[in-house]
């Protein structure tokens, strides 16, 4: 299925470097390995919720109280660069494997009973958030990605530690159908993932590959330090004990307004970055820093021009999009 072209999108499309042609819902097209190159495949099908083009969506009523909830005056941040920070790798890694990837046994933890069963197809030397290149002990979510093209199908875990005879440790883990928009058949109501907010993370992730073709065509994850307990869809969990209306539930989405001029100035993976949160927006999708970008490692990645142009666009330039039906 193609998608609706609205005004905003073609305005991208216009702006942008030529980009590849997209191939939703397939990962034939990507490359194998880790940071791997998908060549323009994007998970889900063109209609999918991370997918469709909100720049025309109604904003929902709450949104000035809910943005300052969040922080007017504080600036996006991209949590991923190149390099490392205090040793550890910045940013979200994930692998691309093929069918044939042995499936392995997958001991669940705390979240056992949230959690899609194993085995999953993760290779034993898998990259983990947080992980130090040098060697050495690392702590953080521990988040473990991995894509397999062949199947079309996302293994994410949580708090993910690999276990000395095989296989590996999770706090909790899910598996989600790229090809479907049933992307978590098993999921119910209520149900985490590797994520706070029961979503994917994956498909939210700033790539290296995506903004140096010009174009990211999906939306993206961020995080905020105080949420609401309660999620709207496609999330399905909430991580807080707070009932306020004028924060954040998980799976709420901002988009950048349109009013927003992007700096002529600003480098091409700012821009692309920009127009992405013009045309299909951010998901709420965790607890942490305010207004922090998820993205994935890369050594191609100029962090300091990415932190200074990011920051200077603040939760003033967002809005809420209309909110559906509330859980809580």
């Amino acid at each position: 299925m193609k998608p609706v072209v609205s005004a905003a999108l073609a305005a991208a499309l216009l702006a942008a470097p030529p980009a590849l042609a997209f191939d939703y819902g397939s990962m034939a097209k990507a490359d194998l390995g880790v940071g791997a190159n998908l060549n323009g495949a994007v998970p889900f099908p063109a209609d999918n919720a991370w997918n469709t083009d909100i720049s025309g969506a109604p904003v929902d009523p709450r949104s000035d109280r809910i943005i300052a909830s969040i922080g007017r005056d504080v600036g996006l941040h991209p949590d991923f660069g190149a390099g490392t920070y205090a040793g550890a790798i910045i940013g979200i890694p994930y692998v691309v494997v093929a069918g044939a990837q042995p499936p392995v046994a997958i001991h669940f933890k705390a979240y056992r009973d949230q959690s899609d069963p194993g085995p999953y197809p993760v290779p034993p030397d898998a990259p983990i958030e947080g992980s130090k290149p040098g060697g050495g002990k690392f702590g953080g979510d521990r988040h473990v990605l991995v894509i397999d093209k062949d199947a079309n199908r996302l293994y994410e875990m949580f708090a993910a530690f690999p276990r000395a005879g095989g296989g590996w440790n999770a706090a909790s883990g899910a598996v989600f159908h790229l090809d479907s928009d049933n992307v978590r058949p098993t999921a119910k109501p209520g149900w985490t993932s590797a994520d706070a907010a029961g979503l994917p993370i994956f498909p939210g992730l700033v790539r290296y590959d995506e903004v140096s073709a010009g174009l990211i065509p999906h939306a993206l994850r961020f995080t905020v330090t105080r949420s609401r307990r309660a999620y709207v869809s496609p999330a399905t969990h909430w991580a807080s004990s707070d009932p306020s209306h004028d924060l954040p539930p998980m799976g709420m989405r901002v988009r950048l307004k349109a009013a927003y001029v992007i700096p002529a100035g600003f480098s091409p993976q700012t821009k692309a970055i920009l127009r992405a949160l013009k045309t299909y927006g951010m998901f709420v999708a965790d607890n942490g820093s305010s207004w922090f970008l998820s993205g994935a490692p890369d050594d191609r990645w100029n962090n300091s021009r990415l932190v200074d142009e990011l920051r200077q666009v603040t939760g003033a330039n967002f809005e809420v999009v209309q909110m559906g039906k509330i859980h809580r």
